[in-house]
């Protein structure tokens, strides 16, 4: 029988096992960590004894692996969490709570403690099955192929619209930094903001071209300051008193609240690399408590963002905090220069999970050279797609709560929690099963309810753009 896993290694030769001659071979490395493909073409020793279930001596093989290879400390593993927490959500963090009034913090607060839960979910489906590597592993795990195959159409989904979310984004805050500039390219007749955001683009084309993440880790670490120093602009702006944060915020307005909880829990989608963290680890034991730090801090970031814009430009406030803030500001020229190298900085690595797969599925015989084309070139045209479509329909809002009303409240909340329900029923106990089929309840009437609103304004918004006169 074959058996495909994956361990975290480094990249070297694995150690050979006299006790156990299993054959194994090196192959993708995943996502944030130094990880690769190891495929066991069988094991010897249960062949012998006939044994066609559950490996015993590739278990042990895993377990030893994962101690003498994982290396991420605790506090190295709260940092990356954090990383892929922290990101577009927060721009949008006031404009949310502006318009679905002061009442709709709960909704913030209470979607980021649903989501640590369901971290915390999938770090137990992890360590029920040690040979699942990934979040489609653990889909895969829960409900065989099928389950595969619906976690990977999801993955993917939230990864292409996500950087669509980050492009539009992209385009926005480059046609204000750029304001009052002429830029034109000879033969090229494009409105300079289409321009601005094409070359910003073919900047970041390159980074998808390569192969080994360690080499461009540099940009998780740029993004996380990035974040950070938009935060702490938008901050300073309200702290030194240069816009007044005397605004009412609203008490609540019902009838947004379906559109905010797109933008809400678009703030906290990063479980697809979740596991990828888990399985790095020194000591996965830490990995909830690493969970409940991680969300915390960035809890209180958005929370403390999302009232300070709210209190600073009241209902003028931008779906992007940063086009609020006063054009002639050098710190606001800080803080757009900050979000226009954010996504810059998200192309590579959230193309990651991709290209590893892609990869993974090419021949073994293929030269390493034919693969790198390969991947250059799919990675390119998919990029230049997610360009035009961004250029097409440059409605940030509306997109960020489409995206995350229409798969990452999926991913982030319905499905770990019915896959540990299945992975784990047999331990669930049933005050725990009732929660788990609450929090599925309230994510599947988020989700309809926000898609459905998301749609309409997006569908609405089109149909005004495009109108004559």
């Amino acid at each position: 029988m074959s058996a495909k896993i994956w361990i975290a290694a480094k990249k070297q030769p694995l150690p050979e096992s006299n006790d156990h001659p299993h054959k194994s071979r090196v192959g993708n490395m995943e996502m944030h960590v130094d990880t690769f493909s190891v495929e066991h073409t069988g094991c010897d020793v249960c062949l012998e004894e006939n044994n066609l279930s559950k490996c015993e001596h590739i278990d042990e093989n895993l377990h030893r692996e994962h101690l003498a290879k994982a290396n991420s400390s605790f506090t190295q593993s709260v940092i990356n969490m954090s990383g892929m927490l922290i990101g577009l959500g927060q721009l949008s963090t006031p404009y949310g709570l502006e318009n679905g009034g002061w009442i709709s913090i709960f909704l913030l607060v209470g979607l980021g403690v649903i989501c640590a839960y369901s971290t915390c979910l999938l770090g137990k489906c992890l360590e029920k099955s040690p040979r699942s590597r990934s979040y489609i592993d653990i889909g895969q795990q829960a409900f065989g192929t099928k389950g595969k195959v619906l976690a990977a159409i999801f993955v993917y989904t939230e990864i292409f619209m996500g950087l669509v979310s980050y492009t539009i984004s992209l385009h926005d805050n480059l046609d204000t930094v750029f304001t009052g500039i002429t830029v034109e390219i000879p033969h090229i007749h494009l409105p300079k903001s289409q321009l601005l955001t094409v070359i910003a683009v073919l900047v970041a084309l390159p980074s998808l071209w390569l192969r080994n993440l360690s080499s461009i880790s540099f940009l998780s670490i740029g993004g996380i300051l990035m974040s950070l120093l938009i935060f702490i602009t938008v901050a300073s702006t309200a702290i030194f008193g240069v816009v007044k944060a005397n605004h009412t915020i609203p008490i609540m307005h019902l009838n947004k609240i379906s559109h905010v909880s797109g933008l809400y829990i678009f703030s906290y989608a990063g479980h697809v690399v979740f596991p990828t963290l888990y399985k790095g680890m020194k000591d996965p034991s830490q990995y909830k408590k690493a969970a409940i730090v991680s969300f915390t801090t960035v809890m209180s970031l958005y929370t403390t963002l999302a009232f300070i814009g709210a209190k600073m430009f009241g209902p003028s406030v931008n779906s992007q905090i940063t086009l609020s803030m006063p054009r002639d500001l050098i710190i606001t020229k800080i803080a757009l220069w900050a979000t226009v190298l954010t996504p810059m900085t998200k192309y590579a690595l959230q193309f990651a999970p991709f290209a590893i797969q892609l990869e993974h599925n090419l021949p073994s015989s293929m030269k390493s050279t034919t693969k790198m084309i390969i991947r250059a070139s799919i990675g390119s045209i998919l990029l230049l797609t997610i360009l035009a479509l961004a250029l097409s329909v440059p409605y940030f809002q509306y997109v960020l709560s489409l995206t995350g009303s229409l798969v990452s409240i999926t991913i982030c909340v319905i499905f770990p929690s019915i896959f540990y329900t299945k992975i784990c029923l047999s331990e669930v106990s049933k005050p725990l099963l009732s929660l788990n089929i609450v929090i599925i309840a309230i994510g599947v009437i988020l989700s309809v309810l926000g898609t459905i609103s998301s749609l309409k304004s997006l569908i609405k918004i089109i149909e005004t753009a495009t109108r004559p006169g």
